[in-house]
Parts: C-alpha cells; sequence; structure tokens
C-alpha cells in the first residue's frame, strides 16, 4: 500500500496548515504549541530510577490522531521489490518467532524548547525519552521470505507507512518513513506488537509498529500497514522534515541514530513552579541515566558550577546493547547557596554532548547539558 501524499490547495490551507517558524525574540510559548504540549507527554524524570519505564510514563509524540484499529482485521501488507508480496494477519506475525529487546528511544526534537530563538513546534525540554521493553518478531526473515534477496542489487530503501493520516505543512499523507535497505535488515529491527510484556497501548501503535534500536523516535512507525520495498531513496514528507537545517528550503543533513546524552534525576524535592530543587548540606548521590544510539556509552561527567568544572561519575554497564545504562556521583555540600548541576556523555565511537548545540531550524538534536538549579540550606 503505497503512501498517501498530496498538496492540497493553498487556499485549503493556509489558515490551518501554517509554513514552519521560528518564534520571534522574547515570544512566549504560544497556544497552538500548547495544545501540542497537551496532546503530548514527556517522561517525568524521577522515572529514570527505573531500568524499565513504565508504561504510562514513557515520552509519547502523536502527529495526528491515534487511529482506530481491530487486531481481527488487521493486515500488513509486505511488497515492491519482492518475489512473493505477502499480506500478513495479526495472528501470522505473532506466529513468527519472538524476540524482545529493551530500546531506549528519544524524540529527535528532544531539548528543542532549550533552543533560541525557539523553532515553534512540540516543545520539548529534556523529558521525551523513555526505556522499555519492546516483544515482536524481526523484520529481516519477513523480507527474505518474500523473496528481498532476488532484487537486493535494485533495492535502496524499506518504506513503512503508518495508519495515521493528517496535514502538516500543507501536505496531506500518511506518516510514512524510509529506512536504508541494510538498517532494515538488522537482525534487532522488530516488528513489535507488545510493550513491557502487554499488547501495544492504542497511543504507542496498537496493534502493530515498527522498532528501530538506535534511530531517533520518529523512524519508529506506529500503527504499521505497509512495508515497500523500493529502488530509489524515500523522500517522503517525514523523510525530509527530520533534517538538520539553517534555513527553510535546504536539503540539511538527515537525522538517524540517536547523539550521547546524559539526564540526571534532579535530586532533592522541587518548586511546584519553577521545578527548583531543594536539599541540605551533607553528602548526596547524584544519578541519572545515559545513552548513544552510535555506541556504547563510555564515560559521563558531572558538573556542580554550571559547567565551569567537570569530574567523571561512576559508569554501570547497560543491561542490555540499546538501552540506557546507571551512573552515579557522590556530591559533598559543605556550603549553603545555589548551585547549578549538569551531566554530559561520550560513546565508544568518540561523540560527546558539546557544550553548546549549534542551533538548527528544526530544533533537532539539541544534546547540550541540561541545567539543574539546585538551592542548597544548612
Amino acid at each position: 500500500m503505497a503512501s498517501v501524499e498530496n498538496d492540497l490547495r493553498a487556499d485549503d490551507v493556509a489558515a490551518a496548515s501554517l509554513p514552519s517558524r521560528v518564534a520571534a525574540d522574547g515570544e512566549g510559548i504560544g497556544t497552538d504549541e500548547l495544545q501540542l504540549a497537551a496532546r503530548n507527554h514527556g517522561m517525568p524524570l524521577e522515572a529514570m530510577r527505573y531500568d524499565v519505564t513504565p508504561l504510562g510514563l514513557h515520552y509519547l509524540l502523536t502527529h495526528y490522531d491515534i487511529p482506530a484499529a481491530d487486531p481481527a482485521t488487521w493486515e500488513l501488507s509486505v511488497g515492491g521489490l519482492v518475489d512473493r508480496p505477502v499480506t500478513l494477519s495479526m495472528d501470522d506475525i505473532r506466529s513468527r518467532p519472538q524476540v524482545t529487546v529493551a530500546v531506549t528511544l528519544e524524540c529527535a526534537g528532544n531539548g528543542r524548547a532549550r533552543l533560541l530563538p525557539r523553532p515553534v513546534s512540540q516543545p520539548w525540554l529534556n523529558e521525551a525519552v523513555g526505556t522499555m521493553r519492546w516483544t515482536g518478531t524481526p523484520l529481516g526473515p519477513v523480507l527474505r521470505e518474500a523473496g528481498l534477496s532476488d532484487h537486493a542489487v535494485d533495492a535502496v530503501d524499506v518504506v513503512f507507512t503508518g495508519a495515521d493520516h493528517g496535514v502538516e505543512r500543507g501536505v496531506e499523507q500518511d506518516y510514512a518513513r524510509g529506512l536504508p535497505l541494510r538498517e532494515a535488515m538488522r537482525d534487532e529491527v522488530l516488528l513489535a506488537y507488545e510493550a513491557n510484556g502487554v499488547p501495544l497501548p492504542p497511543q504507542h501503535g496498537f496493534p502493530l509498529r515498527l522498532v528501530v534500536p538506535g534511530w531517533y523516535g520518529m523512524a519508529h512507525v506506529k500503527w504499521l500497514r505497509s512495508v515497500e520495498v523500493v529502488d530509489a531513496p524515500f523522500e517522503g514528507y517525514q523523510q525530509t522534515a527530520y533534517a538538520l537545517r539553517q534555513e527553510a528550503g535546504q536539503p540539511g543533513t538527515a537525522l538517524t541514530r540517536i547523539d550521547p546524552r546524559a539526564l540526571l534525576i534532579p535530586p532533592g524535592f522541587p518548586d511546584f513552579m519553577s521545578r527548583t530543587r531543594f536539599l541540605s548540606t551533607g553528602t548526596h548521590v547524584l544519578q541519572g541515566r545515559a545513552w548513544s544510539g552510535w555506541g556504547p556509552v563510555e564515560r559521563v561527567e558531572v558538573s556542580t558550577d554550571d559547567g565551569a568544572t567537570w569530574a567523571p561519575a561512576e559508569l554501570e554497564p547497560a543491561g542490555e546493547p540499546w538501552a540506557w545504562c546507571r551512573w552515579t556521583f557522590p556530591w559533598h555540600l559543605s556550603e549553603p547557596g545555589r548551585y547549578v548541576v549538569s551531566a554530559r556523555a561520550g560513546d565508544a565511537t568518540g561523540r560527546t554532548q558539546p557544550d553548546q548545540q549549534p542551533w538548527n531550524r528544526g530544533g533537532f538534536a539539541n544534546t547540550s547539558p541540561q541545567r539543574v538549579e539546585v538551592v542548597v540550606s544548612a
């Protein structure tokens, strides 16, 4: 089933589907952004205490409406450059070999609202992340059984299309993303139908979604209806929108895997509005999580003086290759005052969080270190 992507008439969308924009200097969050924030939600950072994020606490981003789905009639079509196109029911998919893998998922826009000027979209701060255990069947064997290997010389991308349908920046579309063939055939890429041991909740793609460990969340297509092997790079809206660019209209650099990031569980207790934290003098153990889609996290550093100095944290190995790891850092507080605490990570490929993320128009991949303000009393 080919994806639906059409340019609607300009007069139909002029008032309802506006072009992308960047907030003016000093412009506050608008009602359009608040509406997105009300539909979507981040993970409370204290939930990083859990190795696996409880189902209702995992971050959520839904582009359009959550489709109605009947698992009894749901079908997945597999076609394109394959010898034996096939349509699979959910029973067919569940009868195949089953795999469960823990995966840390992060939205590509995590940190967007911390950029200046602010790209106007879902206003994420730091919380668009979570780790769940996904259960499904590997995609690669499905493609091979459909006869992909006979056409591998021509195949370039595998296109995944969901049932969610809407308009974005004037383009009517089913949500669709492509993966390079070599990525789609990785053993750990799943057709997933469970999360944390239960059927996928509606908001997480029930009854079937794609899980691509290591990649930003936009690649994990929910409500999956079709898989199509094609002989050219996919250039649908959702493919080209997720790119690092300075100006509208530039091709930009495509987003793929998750860049290294460390976050800390805010210590102490918070002020309701400002979320400033409160601690007393003494010794406290800071803790948090770190992850990267490029390679294992090898180091985490912590600053307690707003980035002026950094010291190494103690890092625990990740329990599974695609899941976040835990870090801890003892903090000895002898003086009352105000402090700013941050963390940063680096991975085995040499990638490290920058002290200041270069600006981009989409507000993507802002991994500049989190700043947690702490008031310490005697």
